[in-house]
């Protein structure tokens, strides 16, 4: 069976990256969202969020007419062979995903699939709880289109691996691409269609659905504990004088049953996934009767990591009326726009709360900061500004704009705390700044 056209749908930050991808390696591409304002914006050429690489491959794949996008799932399933469902699936209270648009999802395909005659492969991306594909997608889209999974349509689970401000590189080129089929015929086409987008040639693993569900949050989870690791010697080595976190870390990632990726002593780590990944993690477990001590502590760690950003401000500042703290970079992490989880952000507020008058920069994300932090904060867009008339500090999010800094910039004399050492050779020197590097040990 030869696929030529591909049908996603969910456009949002990874769904988007994903048809871009497919319509620039020369597959036609149909999108299928419910947001209006976004499809009009789409439709148009632009990306309605930021990521690397988007904005040019979007126009050329809506230039080239190898790229649509509607609110019809009927026309999108009717005109393609596969369909990807990249949907939200947001946490409940016990840590497990909510099914609820995945499966409003995959009710709207089987409607579609009942009145097409032809095969067609569904792909489940989001993030799903172990056991979802087999108990849940697999009889719902039988139920719903009358046919008969693994001889009418096919199925398989296919969640990716890739972080965001760095989406497109991350799909075109992963470490490797994991496949829950079905049955073997379904898993071949997926496997077919990543052999012609890839260009690193990765591993293509295929396997059972559960084995596919249950590792990807597993492998998440696990790097979580790296980051927390990492974490818990910053904490150490902020108290043993002369002692180096990036120098411990640098050691350990030399060793290769560790490795140096997510190695690396800062702030704990936010977003929409590894958070909420860690914590489903540990409902599959108690689930099943098990206790996941690991990934428990894991979260433990992260959640008191901002507590130690605000005692080590208190212990260096006493004044909170006269005092002037400003927080720069409020993304979870450099690169992108996403606030999700941020630990700035649970500083910044934090801080706030103290008593302080707290002022927050961030490169691209002041605005949406704001539907966050409301007006415990204040706002200011210039860096140049910010170092005007601030007191404190507190380096949160190691943007490549911070490495400006400089000195003479500061109008007066200030403490610098670096929660990610990223200004040592700038500000660690200097008379007008007292530097303080988390993770390393002060004489």
């Amino acid at each position: 069976m030869d696929i030529s056209a591909i049908s996603i749908v969910g456009v949002g930050k990874l769904g988007l990256c994903m048809a871009v991808i497919f319509a620039n390696k020369g597959f036609k591409v149909i999108g299928v969202d419910v947001d209006e304002p976004k499809i009009e914006l789409i439709k148009n050429g632009k990306a309605p969020f930021y990521e690397p690489k988007l904005d040019e491959m979007l126009k050329k794949a809506v230039l080239n007419s190898r790229f649509e996008v509607t609110k019809y799932y009927e026309e999108a399933i009717k005109n393609t062979q596969v369909t990807f469902v990249v949907v939200p699936t947001p946490s409940n209270d016990d840590g497990s995903y909510s099914n609820f648009f995945v499966e409003e999802a995959l009710t709207e395909i089987g409607c579609a699939m009942k009145h097409k005659d032809e095969y067609h492969l569904v792909v489940v991306t989001s993030t799903v709880f172990p056991g979802t594909m087999d108990n849940v997608a697999k009889p719902l889209l039988e139920k719903v289109s009358g046919k008969k999974c693994g001889k009418d349509f096919g199925l398989c689970y296919n969640p990716e691996f890739i972080a965001l401000g760095n989406v497109i590189e991350g799909l075109i080129k992963p470490d490797f691409v994991l496949i829950g089929q079905n049955d073997d015929f379904s898993g071949k086409l997926l496997q077919n269609i990543y052999e012609k987008t890839c260009e690193n040639n990765p591993p293509i693993v295929r396997t059972s659905m559960i084995n596919a569900e249950i590792a990807k949050i597993a492998l998440n989870s696990y790097v979580t504990m790296k980051i927390s690791f990492a974490n818990m010697l910053t904490a150490i080595c902020g108290r043993v004088q002369g002692a180096d976190v990036d120098e411990v870390t640098r050691i350990l990632g030399l060793d290769r049953r560790i490795g140096s990726s997510y190695l690396k002593g800062g702030l704990g780590y936010g977003g929409p996934c590894f958070p909420r990944d860690n914590r489903a993690f540990c409902s599959f477990a108690e689930k099943y009767g098990v206790n996941a001590l690991l990934a428990k502590v894991t979260d433990e760690i992260n959640v008191k990591v901002p507590e130690m950003i605000v005692n080590l401000i208190s212990k260096h500042v006493r004044s909170e009326e006269d005092t002037i703290i400003v927080i720069l970079g409020l993304t979870y992490k450099p690169g992108t726009y996403v606030i999700d989880e941020s630990q700035s952000l649970t500083i910044a507020r934090k801080i706030a709360n103290k008593g302080y008058r707290v002022v927050v920069h961030d490169p691209i994300a002041l605005n949406l900061s704001r539907t966050v932090l409301g007006n415990s904060v204040e706002y200011c867009d210039s860096l140049d500004e910010c170092a005007k008339k601030g007191d404190v500090f507190v380096l949160a999010t190691p943007w490549s704009e911070y490495l400006r800094l400089t000195p003479e910039m500061f109008k007066k004399k200030v403490i610098f705390i670096d929660c990610w050492r990223l200004l040592t050779e700038k500000l660690g020197n200097d008379d007008k700044v007292t530097y303080i590097a988390v993770g390393r040990g002060r004489t």
